[in-house]
């Protein structure tokens, strides 16, 4: 588990490598979150506070699924939102 900028934790999952139509399900504990799926380049990106691509958003509920929009190293990183619903 991680802390982000404003102190709240968020957990990073690398899923390794996923085929395009994969379905990559997240399942919530409480309220809302921000889950974000991306491949290991708009990862990297967004390590370094770059723009980035990703896939999910504020999810409201449990089990979201997100499809993996192409072929590669994958990672999901979820954080639990305030009511913004800002990452």
């Amino acid at each position: 588990m991680g802390h982000g900028v404003s102190g709240m934790s968020f957990t990073h999952y690398r899923l390794g490598h996923l085929e395009r139509g994969s379905v990559v399900e997240v399942t919530l504990s409480g309220s809302a979150a921000n889950v974000r799926l991306m491949d290991s380049s708009n990862l990297s990106s967004y390590q370094s506070g770059r723009q980035h691509r990703y896939y999910g958003g504020l999810i409201n509920r449990s089990p979201a699924r997100i499809t993996v929009p192409s072929s590669g190293d994958m990672a999901c990183r979820r954080r639990y939102a305030g009511a913004q619903g800002h990452d």
